[in-house]
């Protein structure tokens, strides 16, 4: 059993709990909120991204159950690793591995490895967890980071994904990603409303396609087109747009910004 410990709590993100539970304070659940199949989030510093996720997940209850698949900022493709077992520790306590779904996964999937190093300096999945321990303290976690290009092994992986969940309807994937990196902003919404538009059109491979062929710099496409997958297998059938901002409208530099998009999938 592996402990993955709280590496950036105080840096990204509050490492106080207090002041932590008082930044999510607007993650709480609408009176109209309802469960989901996915979730698209961004993963930069509360700072930026805390005010783009914050209106998707109120509009979602949270299961017991989560998924959440990150790009590689750290580790080379084309792996795609699993946390085995053990717990993910963050300013709000520790989030339990669900490793009885993650063997499974990696037997449906030989290509998907056991690793924990892959996930060590990767940020995406960390900043993803307190937002739903806020709303819910007793999670249990998929955790996986996704370096694969291949459109045919993330479609696979989606699909393995909804085999995994089949006892499990209320299960919540969710894909971290940011939008366009250090464009001018202009630029960034131009390039990031051409891949939401695959996005919403609920276009995996066109998704993947469009961001590769259009220099699209969309971190998490990967895992983004992986999780549409499962959610379609799953029964979703729309893609709703949240929120989208990029970094220059809290920052004042609209020369060299991030765009952050939210996403709710039913």
């Amino acid at each position: 059993m592996s402990l993955r410990p709280a590496r950036f709590a105080g840096s990204w993100y509050p490492s106080d709990p207090d002041r932590l539970r008082a930044d999510l304070a607007g993650t709480a659940a609408l009176p109209t909120a309802a469960p989901a199949r996915a979730l698209i989030l961004p993963h930069a510093g509360y700072r930026f991204s805390l005010g783009v996720a914050a209106p998707a997940l109120a509009q979602v209850t949270i299961p017991q159950t989560v998924v959440v698949l990150c790009p590689n900022h750290t580790v080379p493709p084309p792996i795609v690793a699993a946390w085995p077992s053990g717990s993910w520790e963050t300013p709000l306590g520790s989030v339990e591995i669900d490793a009885e779904r993650t063997a499974a996964l990696l037997r449906a999937c030989p290509w998907v490895v056991a690793q924990e190093d892959a996930h060590l300096r990767e940020h995406a999945i960390e900043l993803i967890l307190p937002l739903l321990q806020a709303r819910r303290a007793d999670l249990r976690l998929i955790a996986l980071v996704v370096a694969e290009s291949r459109y045919e092994r993330l479609e696979a992986l989606g699909e393995a994904l909804a085999g995994v969940l089949a006892d499990d309807p209320d299960a919540l994937l969710i894909a971290s990603t940011d939008m366009s990196h250090f464009l001018d902003a202009d630029e960034a919404r131009r390039r990031d409303e051409r891949a939401l538009e695959r996005l919403l059109a609920f276009d995996p491979a066109g998704l993947l396609d469009r961001c590769e062929a259009e220099e699209i710099t969309m971190c998490g496409v990967r895992p983004t087109a992986a999780v549409l997958v499962a959610a379609r297998a799953r029964g979703a059938r729309k893609v709703e747009l949240v929120r989208y901002s990029h970094s220059g409208e809290v920052s004042g530099d609209t020369e060299r910004v991030v765009g952050y998009a939210s996403c709710v999938v039913r």
